[in-house]
């Protein structure tokens, strides 16, 4: 047989999709995108980069913008020149207008803890644990916008449609549980937070890595009954038959994360209806421990059932839960985004949380859960030292105050600080980024090692930037 030569241009042309195909896989296989990956193999725990001092991390998320100078960043200066104008920081720049001359805090400061740190009289039971807790008071961030400031502290990012802290700590950790999702959200009975769902979102990380709602009253989570008359059996059956047809088109049409995840969605759903009623279901608990959370009490309730929820789920192996107080504003009262009325809102708020929040720290040391637990509270911005209107505070990137607990951090510090009426961080500005960085160190990442490929590079959750907080690292 004669054979047919063929130049050099012609062989790399020809075989050039050959090339691009291998590379593809090699491509797919490095991403786990090269056919469905097993059910498992999606949630199952991994290693950390380093041995952590946490297993888990609860977020407590104040939703409207938190009042540093009116809850923990006490500042003398404001009653000292209440209605005055505020001078010496050149133009402020207020998010809804109206700037008015210096306002006062309505609250007074008060010392709690063995080193007598300065907490509003708004939070007496937060005060009473204080020793457990770093404060940090110059936090920053770079938005005004209670969206875009939701995205900053929720995703690293100012854009939309960046995975969410839990989703990069799902993604890198996986879960201890395969019978509880890794990555859990609880938002306010009133309704959902500024940013919606963008706040769990996974991003383009693995669909399998954003978060699951539980629901914040009634049953957490619905439909965890199989249907009257299927038996078990039956029921293993028919999951088994739809894995493996999904499992069958995964194959012809690989690369789809969503496909993977819905696949381990089904085998999840049906091994939480055996597992998770145990674990929602609070009625089991003490009613020594259910008034420690503050559920005897119609205000303290529902932020009080969040909290305990959240013990009873990572106490259960559960990697990441969110919960949330405040929904996105149709009142005055909806949320922190006290504009209007200042004293009332936060009034109010404090309430709610104060002493469930308490209860959860007190409970988790009693359990000796909270060395191996990140605690955060937080919130998107805090507000300026100037009043809006005469009663209101405008919302405020330049300073903030928020603070972690356990996971070996040493309490009754207090990081960083602010200028003397509040309005900017002035000593050790902490980032986002930075607070980022140091939540995945004490979960055993690096966030310099915690990446995905897209869109050209590798991608991380403090994209270029991040410091470690060094006192919480210590």
């Amino acid at each position: 047989m004669k054979m047919k030569t063929i130049s050099r241009r012609e062989l790399l042309f020809t075989a050039g999709g050959g090339i691009g195909g291998v590379a593809l896989a090699s491509l797919l296989a490095q991403q786990n995108l090269l056919g469905a990956p097993s059910v498992g193999s999606l949630s199952a725990p991994r290693k950390p980069h380093h041995a952590p001092k946490a297993k888990a991390m609860i977020s407590l998320f104040m939703t409207g913008g938190v009042s540093h100078i009116d809850t923990f960043d006490p500042k003398p200066n404001l009653r000292k020149y209440h209605g005055q104008p505020l001078s010496g920081f050149g133009e402020i720049v207020v998010r809804q207008g109206y700037p008015g001359p210096i306002m006062g805090s309505p609250y007074e400061f008060r010392k709690y803890g063995k080193a007598g740190t300065e907490v509003s009289e708004l939070f007496p039971h937060m005060g009473s644990v204080i020793d457990e807790v770093a404060l940090i008071r110059s936090g920053v961030c770079k938005s005004n916008d209670h969206v875009l400031a939701h995205y900053e502290w929720n995703t690293g990012s100012l854009l939309m449609g960046h995975p969410s802290v839990g989703s990069w700590v799902s993604y890198g950790l996986g879960t201890e549980n395969q019978n509880l999702p890794a990555y859990v959200v609880i938002y306010d009975p009133r309704g959902g937070p500024n940013a919606g769902v963008s706040n769990w979102n996974n991003g383009f990380l693995p669909a399998s890595n954003q978060g699951t709602v539980f629901r914040p009253s009634g049953d957490p989570i619905l439909d965890l009954r199989p249907p009257e008359g299927v038996s078990g059996d039956r029921q293993r059956a028919r999951l088994d038959q739809l894995a493996k047809l999904n499992e069958e088109h995964a194959q012809q049409y690989p690369g789809s994360s969503e496909l993977a995840a819905r696949i381990a969605s089904y085998e999840l759903a049906y091994q939480m209806q055996s597992h998770a009623p145990e674990a929602v279901d609070i009625s089991r608990e003490s009613d020594a421990t259910k008034k420690l959370y503050g559920l005897d009490d119609p205000i303290t309730e529902p932020f009080g059932r969040q909290c305990l929820l959240a013990r009873r789920l990572v106490e259960r192996g559960v990697r990441f839960v969110q919960l949330f107080n405040g929904a996105k504003a149709r009142t005055d009262i909806d949320d922190w985004d006290a504009h209007s009325n200042l004293a009332d809102n936060h009034g109010a708020h404090a309430r709610e949380i104060d002493r469930p929040i308490a209860g959860l720290i007190r409970d988790l040391k009693m359990r000796g859960l909270l060395d191996e637990t990140l605690v955060m509270w937080h919130s998107e911005f805090g507000r300026m030292p100037i009043s809006q209107k005469g009663l209101g505070r405008d919302h405020n990137p330049g300073a903030l105050s928020f603070w972690m607990a356990g996971a070996g951090i040493k309490g009754g510090q207090v990081i960083g600080a602010t200028d003397d009426f509040g309005y900017k961080a002035v000593q050790q500005p902490v980032t986002y980024h930075d607070v980022h960085a140091t939540l995945l160190h004490l979960l055993g990442l690096d966030h310099k090692r915690l990446t995905y490929y897209f869109n050209g590079r590798q991608m991380r959750l403090t994209d270029v930037h991040g410091e470690l907080i060094p006192q919480l690292i210590a």
